[in-house]
């Protein structure tokens, strides 16, 4: 397939490049944590051209898609900022002569991400290359979800609980006085000490969390923290067979009240396990997940493994400097 050959440097670009090395940005920092040649190979069969049009070098068209995350913008948002914004064009490849993406290739770009789990292999090569640079602890694993609500109406009532617009949405139970919302639910696995993202599952809002435990858990996890909803006797199993720690919090059933030593555990635990909950705020407030932005399953499951992608390199970044 034909591409467009990009980042032929005129005396203007190597002038801002120039001014770039004198003051580099976080941009700058980002692009130089990671090896990005496997994150080529492993989209090099993408293309998201039009029908004879040369298409743009799909990893320049993925860091697209890692901008749009830091930044919270919107297709047509995005192609503007990239016209416009040199250190957008410097972190992905393109010279100041260079044409670039309109919104529309960004949509076709972003969609082809969802075949064949690539959205999943890419996070997964990150999570390796961070491993490999001794930034993942590997000492506990805190898990949690966050219901997300979708981007459709709520459907009422009298019109059933499936959304015409979303029809993969579905209601589920907030831990908050048990208050219904129309959505997805978005599942974590995080590092304990570095507060990375090492797994993620997106599902319908009304799965339990405890169903998907076992499948969210990544190798090496350590010691497991997680709240009231995992307290189960086949995940504490699973945990045992697989040698990780039991950190999970004990739940009052009917007829069978916590103990005050229960009670006092729990606290403990909750301690340790809350910074996942400043995960998710992270996730929610500043890379765009206070409400789905597709109205589909597959769309919003990519768009989950961008936001957890560029989370953990902008962490990863800090990190690292300090």
């Amino acid at each position: 397939m034909p591409r467009r050959v990009i980042g032929q440097l005129g005396w203007v670009d190597a002038e801002l490049a120039k001014r770039g090395q004198r003051r580099p940005d976080d941009l700058a920092k980002i692009a130089l944590l990671v090896d990005w040649q496997p994150f080529a190979r492993l989209l090099a069969g993408v293309n998201a051209a039009t029908k004879g049009e040369a298409s743009y070098p799909p990893l320049m068209m993925f860091k697209v898609l890692l901008l749009q995350r830091w930044y919270t913008l919107s297709d047509p948002e995005m192609e503007a900022a990239l016209w416009d914004r040199v250190s957008f064009m410097r972190f992905v490849g393109l010279s100041l002569s260079d044409e670039t993406p309109d919104h529309s290739t960004i949509w076709r770009f972003r969609q082809k991400l969802e075949q064949d789990g690539l959205a999943e292999r890419l996070f997964a090569e990150l999570m390796h290359q961070l491993d490999g640079r001794g930034v993942v602890v590997k000492q506990g694993t805190l898990i949690d979800a966050s219901i997300v609500s979708s981007a459709a109406r709520r459907p009422k009532m009298d019109e059933g609980q499936v959304s015409p617009a979303d029809p993969d949405a579905r209601f589920g139970a907030t831990n908050e006085r048990r208050r219904f919302v129309f959505g997805y639910k978005l599942h974590v696995a995080v590092d304990q000490g570095s507060s990375l993202i090492r797994q993620l599952l997106l599902t319908t809002a009304n799965v339990q969390d405890v169903s998907v435990a076992g499948a969210l858990l990544p190798a090496q996890a350590g010691k497991v923290y997680g709240d009231r909803a995992y307290d189960s006797t086949a995940l504490r199993g699973q945990l045992a067979e697989r040698g990780y720690g039991d950190g999970l919090m004990r739940r009052a059933r009917r007829g069978h009240p916590l103990t005050p030593a229960e009670i006092e555990h729990n606290h403990a635990l909750s301690l340790v396990r809350r910074t996942v909950e400043k995960v998710f705020g992270t996730l929610k407030r500043s890379y765009g997940f206070a409400r789905m932005r597709y109205f589909n399953a597959a769309r919003n499951r990519v768009a989950a493994v961008l936001a957890c992608f560029a989370f953990n390199l902008r962490r990863s970044q800090r990190l690292l400097a300090a």
